[in-house]
């Protein structure tokens, strides 16, 4: 059996380090630097240029934008599907080529719905190119080491705005909206369509640590899976919670029951990433100034946002595994980034009715403490409502009579 982290049947064997492919790491970060600076970043520097040369609507073209991100929260669990069969090089590779094409789309399009068009198809590939992949082939290849690669890959993906933005203005310069649009979209061809076709060959291998029959992979994504704790947390098992109830010292979970969570490493720290980001969000609000102020605020918000980003990639290895680590993450992500793609809009609708963004922003980081507040519960209210459905009482057997031939 092939383990997680070594090479497939017919690849050499030894230790982690030595049977790690070392071209995915730094191919994954040149990957999600140019994917996420053209695809993503380029558009917010682009769009007032776009919208003075067309005369296009602002809120029509932020909704295009929009309107990819939505569609990438939704294809992505598919894409989620077929990443666990084949891998990342067919995924990402094709991604790529199709986020080229989208870029080629947006940079002619004569009109709105051709320009809203291109953004939809530039989804597929904002699924196929960005975090999503990256992280199911780091989760595979490198574990148990796999921790430090993702962080890496995170901190390239959080350079992306910093390299790009400046290029992109600087193009826009000299170029206009539509070449600009072409000589990033060439750089996205020769970037992200090759290096992962080229280096991303490792075989593709099933994790040992499989979920079992298929009736378990559904429960485990609709969010039913049975937690085992480790034993200083047991009284939080469902079995422990009516032990501390009765006044009994708490018993641990049945035996053979599936590890599938550590709220010991997973809760405190979504605990705190919540809380902190909250806290950063009431900071833009209380610091309108001076400018190195909001710089500052910005890095650590910058930081909170990256280990959100970090913690999501393990949350579901941390829970389930890696089995079924694409569809799981998809589904993970396709809320958040749903959220991301109305924020925008329901931002600018609450803003008037609250009296301006600062009112808006104290509501954030009210919203988001609460949401801290309430995360460690989240886990033990679902197990316990769940136990609590169980009968107490056991249903006596009815005898049945059978009627005999004389």
């Amino acid at each position: 059996m092939t383990t997680l982290g070594t090479p497939a049947r017919g690849a050499a064997t030894g230790s982690g380090d030595r049977s790690r492919p070392r071209a995915v790491l730094p191919a994954l970060c040149a990957t999600q630097i140019v994917s996420w600076g053209i695809v993503y970043y380029a558009f917010p520097v682009l769009n007032p240029q776009i919208t003075g040369a067309t005369g296009w609507p602002t809120g029509e073209t932020t909704a295009a934008f929009s309107l990819g991100l939505v569609v990438s929260a939704l294809t992505g669990i598919r894409v989620g599907r077929i990443l666990d069969r084949r891998g990342p090089r067919t995924v990402m590779t094709t991604g790529s080529v199709v986020g080229v094409v989208s870029l080629l789309i947006v940079a002619t399009a004569p009109n709105v719905p051709v320009f809203i068009t291109g953004w939809a198809l530039a989804g597929l590939a904002m699924a196929a190119t960005f975090y999503q992949p990256a992280f199911a082939a780091l989760t595979r290849w490198w574990a148990p080491d796999h921790v430090r690669a993702l962080t890496i890959v995170t901190l390239a993906g959080g350079l992306a705005s910093t390299a790009f933005a400046p290029l992109t203005a600087a193009l826009a310069d000299h170029l206009s909206w539509r070449y600009t649009y072409l000589v990033l979209a060439g750089i996205l061809a020769a970037v992200t369509v090759t290096v992962p076709a080229l280096a991303l060959r490792a075989p593709w291998a099933n994790p040992p640590n499989r979920l079992g029959t298929h009736g378990h992979k559904r429960r485990c994504c609709r969010g039913r899976a049975q937690p085992t704790l480790p034993p200083a947390r047991h009284c939080l098992h469902p079995v422990g919670l009516r032990d501390v109830r009765r006044g009994r010292r708490p018993r641990p979970p049945p035996a053979g029951t599936r590890v599938h969570h550590k709220p010991g490493r997973l809760g405190p720290r979504t605990t705190i990433l919540i809380a902190l980001g909250g806290l950063t969000t009431a900071a833009f609000a209380a610091a309108p100034g001076p400018y190195a102020l909001l710089i500052a605020v910005s890095v650590v918000a910058g930081m909170v946002r990256g280990n959100l980003t970090l913690l999501q990639a393990t949350a579901i290895t941390d829970r389930w595994g890696a089995t079924h680590y694409g569809r799981l993450s998809g589904l993970l992500a396709a809320p958040a980034t749903t959220a991301a793609a109305l924020a925008p809009f329901a931002g600018a609708a609450l803003a008037t009715p609250l009296g301006g963004y600062g009112p808006l922003f104290l509501l954030l980081a009210t919203v988001s403490v609460a949401a801290a507040l309430s995360a460690p519960w989240t886990g033990i209210l679902r197990t316990s409502l769940r136990d609590s459905r169980k009968p107490s009482v056991k249903r006596r057997s009815v005898p049945v009579f059978r009627r005999t031939s004389r």
